[in-house]
């Protein structure tokens, strides 16, 4: 495929949008609809896309169509229906659905769009809004190798491309991803938290933490918001990844997989989100286990 490839971008929230940005930096003429049409009127002055009314305008006017939604239903929303994804498309149109959904949803919506003549590919992705800005996600692509090879060189402009598998082992990766995403966050939480309580300077205490065997690029994108909670854009809300951390406990049901420490994580989110913290950034997690020590220590 080349530049002059039309692209759609359905779902512009923080990933969505970086998504946009990254496709038009790089040359691609980008569609984007939005279920708030204002944030995607946003985008689309910021980047030079043009807005579509429907899913269904956006995918009839695109060679691929990128998803990029909060959950499963919202993804099987933006497909069905009079003015959904698959009512507009061409023979031949591929959607790549990077959502996080489960994997049984991402062979639902597969069937649907194979069976009205296009193509799908399974291609959560793993990174930052600023990964996908600069090109340096982790994109795992799942589906026929054909397929993810009609879309191989515009993937190639977010990141490292791997082939997972057949159609659902990407999904299957991403949750996989963020059972481990998880858990480096809780345990990064408590560790800060611990360190700083225990009257380390909490800047030192992160510098370690990165420059030792437990740095990883999470801990460097994720320092801001430890360090400043209050003050930093949200990338990954707390209500997201409270929904993420169910797909964690369905997979492992499914699978016979124990996995306490994504149970005590899951019931580590549960307890922020009873604080009202659905729309902090994961990271914020830091925050209320200071809360909670305050609390402890006044009671």
């Amino acid at each position: 495929m080349s530049e002059a490839t039309r692209l759609a971008v359905i779902g512009i929230g923080n990933m969505g949008a970086a998504l946009v940005k990254r496709l038009r930096a790089v040359g691609y003429p980008v569609t984007v609809w939005n279920r708030t049409r204002e944030t995607a009127e946003d985008v689309a002055a910021r980047t030079g896309a043009t807005v579509a009314g429907t899913p269904r305008e956006a995918a009839g006017t695109s060679d691929v169509v990128f998803v990029s939604v909060a959950n499963d239903a919202a993804d099987l929303a933006v497909h069905e229906g009079r003015d959904g994804i698959v009512a507009g498309l061409r023979r031949g149109t591929t959607v790549v659905d990077t959502s996080t959904i489960d994997p049984h949803t991402t062979l639902r919506l597969a069937e649907m769009v194979r069976g009205a003549g296009g193509v799908h590919v399974d291609s959560p992705v793993s990174g930052s809004g600023s990964s996908v800005e600069a090109g340096t996600l982790a994109v795992l692509a799942a589906g026929d190798a054909a397929d993810l090879d009609r879309v191989r060189p515009i993937l190639d402009h977010l990141g490292k491309v791997f082939h997972i598998g057949p159609t659902g082992t990407g999904a299957t990766m991403k949750v996989a991803i963020n059972t481990l995403l998880i858990a480096i966050n809780q345990g990064l939480s408590e560790a800060y938290v611990l360190a700083q309580a225990a009257g380390i300077d909490p800047a030192t205490a992160y510098d370690v933490f990165e420059a030792g065997a437990t740095g990883a690029p999470f801990l460097k994108y994720k320092r801001a918001v430890f360090e400043h909670p209050d003050d930093t854009p949200v990338a990954f809300s707390l209500g997201l990844v409270s929904k993420d951390a169910d797909l964690v406990l369905a997979l492992a049901e499914r699978v016979g997989v124990p996995v306490p420490q994504a149970q005590a994580n899951k019931a580590a989110v549960a307890a922020a989100l009873d604080d009202g913290y659905a729309d902090r950034d994961i990271s914020t997690l830091a925050k209320h286990l200071r809360e909670l020590r305050t609390r402890s220590s006044r009671g």
